[in-house]
Order: structure tokens, then sequence, then C-alpha cells
């Protein structure tokens, strides 16, 4: 069995009286391509937004290659560093242009010299089909699609040794939502640690090893994407493909 990266025990979070996830526990391994579905409201996003503690959770542990990122006196920074994080709003500075865009988190939280910043942010603009002809634009200047891949960069440019999805198509008109999977599916073949909150069903089902159904804040069902779109045990999960696939 490998070690996993990432793993997730017994995990809850609330907002006030309300229980958004319910004891939620997960293993994460190196290369792994994750999808979560679910409805929404299912706490789907939350879950994602507590891995790197964007929320931070109410009970529970997460252990990065077997140590525990909620205890006392650990170093966040190099956590939250090695998971990157595109969100479905794109998150870009709006002042910068897109090779600034891909820099800028190499020289200020890596302290990465320019000449080397430069570099890597141009291999990874480059990776995702933001080439030269972009480099020099404002985020106001791209395409929804453009800009979900220069995030995409971005998040590439530090290093991470996973990256966190949440909806990257959600917010794109239905042309460019191709674009953006087609990117995302390379990495996943990259052998990149992957883990995706979609409403993709097609995509989750191309690409992930495995398929996490979330309800109400916990895990329903898990599998293979065989398993979870060909053979769902849950009748919850039922329901919920039934609606996406027909």
């Amino acid at each position: 069995m490998t070690n996993p990266i990432l793993e997730i025990r017994h995990l809850k979070k609330s907002f006030g009286h309300n229980e958004v996830l319910k004891d939620i526990s997960l293993s994460i391994n190196k290369g792994e391509v994750i999808s979560i579905i679910g409805s929404s409201g299912s706490g789907k996003s939350t879950f994602l937004r507590s891995i790197n503690l964007l929320e931070e959770p109410t009970e529970g542990h997460i252990l990065y290659h077997g140590e525990n990122v909620l205890k006392k006196g650990y170093d966040l920074t190099t956590y939250r560093e090695k998971l990157g994080m595109v969100f479905q709003s794109f998150n870009l500075f709006e002042n910068l242009n897109v090779l600034e865009n891909a820099i800028v988190a190499q020289t200020t939280v890596l302290k990465r010299n320019r000449t080397e910043a430069e570099t890597i942010a141009k291999t990874n603009l480059e990776k995702v089909g933001m080439g030269e002809r972009y480099w020099k634009a404002r985020p106001s200047q791209l395409s929804g699609g453009q800009k979900q891949r220069v995030a995409i960069a971005r998040a590439l440019s530090v290093d991470p040794e996973a990256i966190l999805f949440d909806e990257p198509t959600s917010a794109l008109d239905p042309e460019m939502v191709g674009e953006v999977l087609r990117t995302m599916q390379d990495l996943a073949k990259s052998g990149l640690t992957m883990i995706i909150v979609t409403h993709e069903m097609e995509f989750a089902k191309e690409v992930s090893d495995r398929v996490i159904f979330m309800d109400k804040g916990i895990i329903a069902e898990e599998g293979t994407p065989q398993q979870i779109f060909e053979n769902p045990q849950e009748e919850r999960t039922k329901e919920f493909l039934k609606r996406f696939l027909k």
C-alpha cells in the first residue's frame, strides 16, 4: 500500500448550529485523481476548503505525510504551499498581466529569484495552452476559459504536491468548459495528484481513479468510476445520477 499524501480522519465542520460536514474520513495517495460529486449543499466545497484550511475544521485530523497539520505549532505556510488551489472564480490579480500572475507567488512565497520564477511560469503557461502571445494580457482581456487556464498554470508554478479544484468549470460558458477540462485531463495523465469537486460527470468518469459521492455532509459512497456510474449501491447515489445522466 502506498503511503498517502493526505489522510482526513473524522473531519467535521459546523457553521453555528449548522453541521455541514459530519465525520468524513478519506486517504489520498500520490498520483491519484479523485472526483467529488454530489448535489449543491452536500458539503463538497466546504470539504475541499477544509482540506487546505481555508475553513478551519470543527473536529478531526488532517495528516500530511503522517503529521497532523491541525496540531499547535505546525507550519501551515509550507502545508498550504504544497496544496495548490484552483477556484471557480479564478482569483487572478486584475492589476497584473498573465505572466506576472504566474510569477508573483513564486517570488513572494517561495522566495525564488525572478529569472527562475519567470522560466517556470512560462513553462507552465505553455503547458496549459497560454503561450507567449498571452503573457502581457491583463485578466480583463481574457475569456473565462483562458483565465482558468492561467489560474491552473499559477497553481502548478509553486510545485504543489496536489492541486484542489473547486468546481473549476462552473463559472464558464459551455463552449469554454471543454478547453479547461482538456487541460485538466492532460495534468491527470502527467501523474499530478488532483482532488476535483465537479458537476462534469463524463469528465469524472473518464479521468478519475476514484469517485466520491457526498450527500448531506457525509461520504455516502465511494468507488471506481465504473462502480459509481455503472453500478451504484446506495439509493441516494442512484437518485443523484438519474438526475445528472439523463
